[in-house]
């Protein structure tokens, strides 16, 4: 029976998280249904919030507190300000997490020990919680009190390495993925642990705390280039936009500009070469096979690159598209919103802000048939919901204003 809810509609997260990795773990819960409540400074909130320019504009065109970047991360939540460093900002942690199931937290390791708010310390009043502390090198090991941002990490855990082009050609060296991708696989890993942890306590009624590392997580990301050097004994070079292991597979230009072109196995390989007028290729002892294919792809590439030179891009992704073989253009970020394919599968939202217009926000890619999510709300504005989320704690207005007027939210 189909109902209207989240899959996670009965689940509470108390985020006490900033920036990227474990925000975005959190708008992944809330996504999924979650109450997700984000603990934020008083006065200044999340550092994102101040990352911009641009920044989202009012109903009279001026910027808002809320940049871009903060938007990407939050929608879905309830923010509360507190000030973790005082008693009473403490002990409403405290009630807030005896009511959670679920604590993401990326303090450097043992600050919130200092406050009490530690997982021993939290598990002692709830031991059903499932506690997660994110940090860029996690709670042990000799660089643990150090921290961290994606850009480090991406170049420390080798991801730097095999990314960009190779020395000696133009922009050559290496490079930065476009996107904080280690903060995005460490926020899909610490949303994947919960969910576990939270699936175990369903059988012990037991929680659990739970150390994600980014480096850890980039370690373990680099997947095919790390098993290739294991098993060769080789590193892994730079190679641009080629594959390492299956060709071809690169940027090739077109007469009127490039397409990236996606083999996958050898008979994808052979209708590219009737689609290109040289059946003959897919049956040369060199290239008919992929593992010869990738040692002589050098003197390949030079014969696909001047065959698809002689062709525009929108006639040889046609002729590929109705044979089966990946090809496709190099979309900007507008024209990825403009593709048929993400409109259809409704990619793109606009959901109502405080500020009084209407806020895009990139959908969740996850769907459900039992349990479809429906539209989060827009990423809350600096403490939009601490008076509501108090009175449910059991504060009345008038206590409410002496925290305020202490500066405690």
């Amino acid at each position: 029976m189909q109902t209207s809810r989240g899959p996670l509609s009965h689940v509470k997260v108390l985020d006490l998280s900033r920036i990227l990795a474990a925000p975005w773990a959190g708008q992944i819960l809330a996504d999924l249904g979650a109450e997700v409540t984000k603990v934020e400074r008083p006065g200044a909130g999340d550092d994102t919030r101040s990352w911009g320019p641009p920044f989202l504009k009012d109903a009279d065109g001026n910027d808002t507190k809320e940049a871009g970047y903060y938007l990407a991360v939050n929608r879905g939540k309830r923010s509360i300000t507190l000030r973790l460093d005082t008693p009473e900002g403490q002990k409403i942690v405290r009630e807030l997490a005896l009511k959670a199931d679920i604590v993401l937290e990326n303090y450097k390791a043992g600050t919130l020990e200092r406050y009490g708010l530690d997982a021993a310390s939290l598990r002692k009043i709830n031991p059903r919680l499932i506690y997660c502390s994110v940090t860029g090198f996690g709670q042990t090991g000799p660089r643990r009190d150090q921290p961290a941002y994606d850009f480090l990490i991406q170049a420390m855990g080798g991801l730097m390495s095999v990314t960009g082009e190779r020395d000696g050609q133009p922009g050559g060296g290496p490079q930065k993925v476009g996107v904080p991708i280690v903060d995005l696989m460490t926020g899909m890993y610490t949303a994947v642990s919960v969910l576990a942890a939270l699936a175990r306590r369903n059988e012990t009624g037991v929680g659990d705390n739970i150390d994600i590392a980014m480096l850890d997580v980039q370690v373990a990301t680099l997947a095919n280039q790390a098993m290739n050097f294991l098993v060769s004994g080789k590193a892994p070079q730079r190679n641009g936009n080629a594959h390492p292991n299956i060709q071809p597979q690169d940027v090739y230009g077109c007469s009127d500009g490039d397409v990236i072109l996606v083999v996958g196995n050898d008979g994808q390989f052979a209708k590219l070469c009737q689609v290109l007028g040289h059946p003959e290729w897919a049956e040369d002892p060199r290239y008919a096979a992929n593992a010869e294919r990738v040692r002589h792809i050098a003197e390949l590439s030079a014969r696909l690159r001047a065959e698809f030179a002689k062709r525009t891009r929108a006639e040889l992704i046609a002729a590929l598209d109705q044979v089966g073989v990946p090809c496709g253009a190099i979309n900007t970020v507008p024209e990825v919103f403009e593709e048929p394919q993400v409109k259809a599968r409704g990619m793109l939202k606009h959901v109502p802000h405080p500020s009084g217009v209407m806020v895009p926000q990139v959908s969740t890619p996850m769907r459900f048939e039992q349990t479809p999510l429906v539209d989060m709300p827009a990423p809350p504005t600096l403490g939009q919901h601490t008076d509501a989320v108090l009175g449910e704690l059991g504060y009345d207005a008038q206590g409410i204003a002496a925290l305020r007027a202490a500066g405690v939210v």
